[in-house]
């Protein structure tokens, strides 16, 4: 039994960390697969010399190392009950690149898609293409032999590895490359842990009964998508064991071996030119599967360079996702299946001549009944609602789920229809209706029956369905796993796979490799029972969560958390682009993305003996740098609101252990304001001086906003609207009453020019600065009094204007989650808009006189409010800063400006707000001309703008007041 002093020196004796508090050991208990297992630590190493410390600590302890990078395995390869090895922090370099030679070196920590960056300009890039590629990493893909969708083009992972440089069992180094046969045998004599793997291998391999049997059981060597076992059929090539190759590069075995091996510390890889820079998607739509697998064998004639699959099922899961709807825009009708066929030239008229062959002979055998070309930009959107369904099927409410288990299976083109047929004929016998998706051109689609895992029943036929479609792979002598591994799932059918007698040679290679089982025991080989240690408890009675917000649409606050299955999204770096997870886009620990928050508040509400199961330190530190950026709720392809959660969270454990005193100033900051405003430039004076920062636990390098001399409201007050045909009704929040008072009479005034009578009610604040910091009794209270306020008055004809983003778009959000009367929070919810929404749509309707505005010249670049590109988009904003005719207006893909409301005052998180600010924000906006204006509708973010790089961002509304006639400069 290793004690906590005992891994406490063990961390003492690395340059990096061990951690084996109870968060750590839950973070790391699962990975995008079925299985959880509670590791006994989780290191992070900073060098080689760190990972020789563990593996010395390992075979004295008589444990297993579980390697990790991104953690997207589908397969389980990443949990275990050992010591999980997080290389993903620290071995992030490009060691060495040859652009001559088409070569690069990278550590295993390094992204697929953040290489292929630095390597676009030089025109080359790594081919293989997961669906998780702006996440995983090389080490990963190396551990799976990753294909993807590129791969009918460009091969698998382990025709790119060129060398892999390790770390053996028993601490000595080796460097695995393509040697000649003569290097090969004078290996075999050396007295290392090398030369005794190469003995091995030579004795092994060089018995003609074992390279018969490996021929005949091995996968038909036509499927160059291979991951099952190891690939001692790729050594057959050698001269030394039969083949004709005078070259021999075990370097090939390790790739696709799931870190059971050794320990890979460097790899290097062959590149491929870029591409033929145009291309065309035809998205041919099906009525059946069947049919569309029929067109594969015919489309496949024509060189593609993508052949991808998406079914019912998986298009289905995108209509609901705010993100992923609008990449729907080529569907017609309700296909049952699509496929994405990507040809590719130099020139469009190229294109354009291959494409049209492509169809027409589709057309002419009979095949799919709509066939959309896609260009340009739109063919990424395409991709990314492809890629996305992996995610996309976690959106699946309540229990049942898409189960990974037999979706990596791959057989021979010409089979696939067949194959395809049998597999249905088994699905309808269990009642099944499996999803398909995919890479239909190499021969492999993920199929995924729809399981509750939590049922012993769909437990059993888990194993059934599994072993019935491992035999009918068999059959067509197919590969059960085409590119995501054995792991758990499907390792117990390898001896099936490819006969008893080739498992046991695996286990000998295993042995000689790792003669103390050191690394990644369970997986390939001697495996771990594949319906055991599974996320979730059989047949256990669910817990009662009791919440203040309404979380029906997904059954409940915990069903919620189990949306998300691990896919890590929120783990994409910032050149991936996007806002999702700024937190760890910061800090990049796993603790700080959207999937440890879900699966930690998962963990303890189904497994917590406390009365109050929110009452945990260890949600608490997992919670403490989120953002609330609401990034989660649509660029996750499962929308774990991560934001909401948090808010139920803070409240729950503050009702049990109280509420700061800091808590409750910025929670009731509006009430504070409005004493403060008697008096604005005493309070500004106050509230801006070192000694009210500290009592505040404000961040003293921070600069505290400003109240207006006069507040929108008194401003209101004495001004007299002028009457209209159409009116709106301005929703007067907190931030723009009392600091951005200026902005909401320039809203009134502009509205007012354009036509629009502009009406105020009283009414309540947001409920914001409450729903941020937990207060929800308060905010509910608020939420209540404002439906009561708007019920009656805000119709489609008289919509809900705001200012301030994350205001307004409480009503479209968590107002619905709040509210008693749920019906008339939809309605007002329906008609509540940005100024920006609002004017938008009335441009398109024509109701704007755009010969109100200037034809001066202006350059424009907009940052968006987080908010706002959850819940609207930066969309409307463009369109309605484009109106005077002269003005050049760019959307910044700047991800969160992170000040996130009071987060980036507090000053424990004033570090990582800057430094949020700093991964994409501050450098754009510093690289921007001082001519160009910045254009932010968010209070919070023009602050952090301003305090990160002295730049003054205006509202789109004050741009466009000021681009009236009236207003301008020239007039």
């Amino acid at each position: 039994m290793i004690d906590n002093t005992t891994l406490k020196n063990l961390g003492n004796s690395l340059s990096g960390d061990v951690f084996f508090d109870n968060l750590h050991k839950t973070l790391y208990a699962t990975d995008a697969s079925v299985y959880r297992k509670i590791p006994l630590a989780v290191a992070f190493p900073k060098n080689e010399k760190d990972i020789k410390t563990l593996i010395e600590f390992a075979t004295k302890n008589k444990i297993t190392l579980i390697p990790r990078t991104a953690g997207t395995s589908l397969a389980g390869q990443c949990v275990g009950d050992g010591l999980v090895v997080d290389v993903s922090k620290h071995f992030t370099k490009i060691i060495s690149f040859d652009e001559k030679a088409k070569t690069v070196t990278v550590q295993p920590g390094v992204v697929r898609d953040s290489l292929n960056v630095y390597l676009k300009p030089f025109g080359l890039f790594f081919g293989p293409n997961t669906s998780t590629s702006n996440r995983c990493m090389m080490g990963g893909m190396v551990g799976n032999n990753s294909s993807g969708s590129t791969s009918i083009k460009y091969g698998t992972t382990r025709e790119k590895i060129i060398e892999v440089d390790a770390i053996l069992s028993d601490g000595s180094t080796a460097i695995f490359k393509d040697i000649t046969s003569a290097e090969f045998i004078k290996k075999t004599k050396e007295n290392t842990q090398e030369g005794k793997i190469y003995k091995h291998l030579f004795d092994e391999l060089s018995i003609t009964e074992n390279q018969q049997e490996i021929k005949n059981e091995f996968p038909k060597e036509t499927i160059h998508r291979r991951c099952t076992g190891y690939a001692v059929d790729e050594l057959l090539t050698s001269d030394l064991f039969g083949g004709t190759s005078p070259t021999i590069n075990v370097a090939k075995l390790l790739t696709g071996s799931e870190g059971t091996l050794a320990f890979s510390t460097s790899i290097t890889l062959q590149l491929d030119e870029l591409p033929p820079t145009e291309s065309i998607m035809v998205c041919t739509h099906f009525k059946t599967i069947n049919e569309s697998l029929k067109a594969t064998v015919i489309a496949m004639n024509h060189n593609l360079y993508n052949c991808e699959l998406m079914d019912k099922t998986i298009l289905d899961c995108t209509k609901n996702n705010r993100e992923l709807a609008k990449n729907r825009f080529f569907l017609q009708g309700d296909p049952g299946a699509i496929l994405m066929l990507e040809v590719s030239a130099n020139t469009i008229e190229e294109t354009e001549i291959l494409a049209d062959k492509l169809i027409a002979d589709l057309e002419k055998n009979n095949f799919g009944y709509h066939h959309p070309k896609v260009y340009g930009a739109d063919i990424a959107k395409v991709h990314y609602l492809r890629k996305a369904g992996l995610g996309a099927l976690g959106n699946i409410v309540g229990d049942n789920k898409a189960v990974a288990c037999i979706e990596d299976t791959a057989v021979a083109l010409e089979d696939l229809p067949n194959y395809i047929e049998e597999f249905t004929q088994i699905m309808a016998k269990y009642q099944q209706n499996a999803v398909y998706y995919a890479h239909a051109g190499a021969g492999e689609l993920h199929l995924r029956p729809i399981l509750n895992l939590k049922k012993k029943k769909d437990v059993v036929l888990f194993r059934k369905i599994t072993t019935e479609t491992a035999l009918l792979v068999k059959k067509y002598k197919g590969s059960f796993s085409g590119e995501h591994g054995d792991g758990i799932v499907r390792a117990e059918f390898i001896p099936i796979m490819i006969g008893d007698k080739n498992y046991q040679l695996l286990r000998r290679l295993k042995k000689a490799f790792d003669p103390n089982n050191v690394f990644n025991q369970g997986k390939i080989t001697d495996a771990f029972a594949m319906d055991e240690s599974l996320r979730y408890e059989i047949d256990r009675d669910e817990p009662t969560i009791e919440t203040i917000q309404d979380y029906s649409d997904s059954e409940g606050i915990l069903k919620l958390a189990e949306k998300c299955n691990g896919s890590g999204d929120c783990r994409k770096p910032v050149e991936a682009g996007g806002t999702m997870c700024p937190s760890y886009r910061a800090t990049k620990d796993e603790k700080d993305t959207t999937r440890a928050r879900a699966n930690t508040l998962r963990e303890f509400l189904t497994n917590s003996d406390q009365t109050n199961k929110f009452n945990h330190k260890e949600l608490k530190q997992v919670f403490d740098l989120c953002l609330s950026c609401k990034a989660c709720a649509s660029e996750c392809p499962s929308n774990v609101d991560i934001a909401t959660m948090k808010a139920e969270f803070l409240y729950q454990y503050q009702e049990a252990n109280g509420y700061s005193f800091r808590n409750k100033m910025f929670a009731n900051n509006a009430k504070y304001n409005k004493l403060g405003s008697a008096f604005p430039s005493i309070t500004n004076f106050f509230t801006n001086s070192t000694l009210a920062k500290k009592v505040l636990g404000v961040a003293v390098e921070r600069s505290v906003p400003k109240l207006a001399n006069q507040t929108l409201d008194s401003w209101l007050k004495k001004h007299h609207p002028k009457t209209s045909k159409k009116a709106v009704y301005l929703f007067n929040d907190e931030f723009t009453n009392f600091y951005d008072a200026e902005i909401g009479q320039d809203a009134v005034i502009l509205l007012e020019k354009l036509g629009y009578e502009v009406k105020t009610v009283a009414h309540d604040e947001s409920g914001r600065s409450h729903i941020s910091k937990g207060f929800l009794k308060e905010a509910k209270q608020i939420c209540n009094n404002n439906v009561a306020i708007f019920k009656d008055i805000i119709t489609d004809e008289t919509p809900l204007l705001g200012v301030e983003p994350s205001a307004i778009l409480g009503f479209r959000d968590e107002y619905i989650r709040l509210a008693d009367d749920k019906a008339s929070a939809e309605k007002i919810a329906k008609n509540s808009f940005t100024f920006e929404e609002f004017l938008a749509k009335e441009l398109e309707k024509g109701n704007i006189d755009t010969s109100l505005f200037t034809s001066a010249a202006k350059t424009l670049k907009i940052h968006g409010h987080c908010h706002q590109k959850a819940l609207s988009g930066t969309h409307a904003s463009f369109q309605i800063l484009n109106i005077p005719e002269n003005y050049k207006v760019t959307i910044i893909n700047s991800g969160c400006c992170g000040m996130a409301g009071s987060f980036g005052y507090e000053k424990e998180h004033y570090k990582v707000s800057m430094q949020v600010g700093e991964d994409t924000l501050f450098p754009k906006i510093r690289n921007t001309p001082q001519e160009t204006q910045i254009v932010a509708a968010g209070t919070s973010c023009r602050h952090q703008i301003f305090d990160g790089t002295k730049r003054v961002a205006k509202h789109p509304i004050t741009i466009l007041k000021e681009a009236l006639h009236k207003f301008s400069k020239q007039f």
